[in-house]
């Protein structure tokens, strides 16, 4: 097996009923990389749904454990275990709750800052993996975290979600090539809306808080991190 496999890993929950939720951008993430660069298709392997395919000259396996979020780490640590693949070489699409809508941020090692599915990840490979934080924002009012994150995205989000997931798959291959600078500007770019005031509730403020089963909201943490 090649020593210079990479593995692209979207957090989501399985199932039909989550597909549209905000907590699966993760997933959509990855079926959009697949679809742009013309991954095999997907197939049933380590508890995940596992593509393979090339970026930037390098094999490439897109991973999407099937599993509920907060046990996400089974899929992903079976998949490094079997190719080899070490944490350095991982990088994990997320959603992110105090990021803004569509903000993207690219963090290195740190914390999983409550966020269970890489709570779970870093329970088994360590903190030593790449995360590409992708913002979905708070509720608008004071309502529930994990309801919000457990809705689907609005129709009106299309504005900014679709040319998100078509930047991040365009620019996939800078990050497999080891340029996140890169990959950060070249989505930051693409997707930049027109100036808005803060939504409510996008401060900077950290709390956490964190569920069972498919509730597991993601919140920032100490780390390496680039901002688009």
């Amino acid at each position: 097996m090649p020593a210079d496999r990479y593995l692209i890993v979207g957090l989501g929950n399985p199932g039909p009923t989550y597909a549209g939720n905000r907590h699966n951008i993760g997933f959509m993430a990855i079926d959009a990389i697949a679809a742009r660069h013309g991954f095999a298709p997907f197939r049933a392997k380590f508890r995940a749904h596992l593509a393979d395919g090339v970026l930037a000259g390098r094999p490439v396996m897109l991973l999407k454990p099937m599993t509920f979020m907060n046990v996400s780490g089974q899929a992903v640590a079976a998949a490094a275990s079997f190719f080899k693949i070490p944490p350095g070489d991982i990088v994990v699409f997320h959603d992110e709750i105090d990021l803004a809508t569509g903000k993207v941020r690219l963090k290195v090692g740190g914390g999983h800052a409550g966020h269970n599915g890489l709570r779970s990840i870093h329970a088994h490979i360590g903190p030593d993996y790449a995360r590409v934080r992708l913002g979905v924002g708070r509720p608008r009012t004071s309502g529930d975290v994990a309801d919000h994150v457990l809705d689907d995205f609005a129709k009106a989000d299309k504005v900014w979600l679709e040319p998100l997931l078509d930047a991040l798959a365009a620019y996939a291959p800078l990050l497999v090539g080891g340029d996140g600078q890169a990959f950060m500007s070249k989505v930051a770019l693409a997707v930049r809306p027109p100036k808005r005031e803060r939504e409510p509730g996008q401060g900077d403020g950290r709390t956490s808080a964190d569920g069972a089963g498919p509730d597991s909201p993601g919140r920032t943490g100490a780390g390496r991190e680039n901002e688009a």
